[in-house]
């Protein structure tokens, strides 16, 4: 099994949508760990990290996002895992 790290920016319509508490659900249901927050400019980030096949499907999810969200673009960094997470935490400022 390949454990992979992915660092994502999520942009669109992605903030007052639930979308931070759609990418715990997905996380979770995939048991994968990392977070997710919302960023000034609208955007959300996120960092899911785990079984490489599990993040991948955690992307695919992330762009299409929960009812009402609509996706522009995602940028995604892939990094190299380190294993550091706790748990999947929604961050707040």
């Amino acid at each position: 099994m390949q454990l992979a790290r992915a660092h994502l920016i999520i942009m669109g319509r992605v903030q007052g949508v639930f979308y931070r508490a759609f990418a715990r659900d997905i996380a979770s249901q995939l048991g994968l760990r990392g977070w997710v927050r919302n960023l000034p400019d609208g955007s959300v980030e996120a960092l899911f990290e785990g079984p490489k096949e599990d993040v991948e499907m955690a992307i695919r999810h992330c762009y299409t996002g929960p009812p009402g969200a609509h996706v522009n673009e995602i940028e995604t960094d892939w990094q190299d895992y380190r294993g550091d997470q706790k748990g999947f935490q929604i961050r707040y400022y």
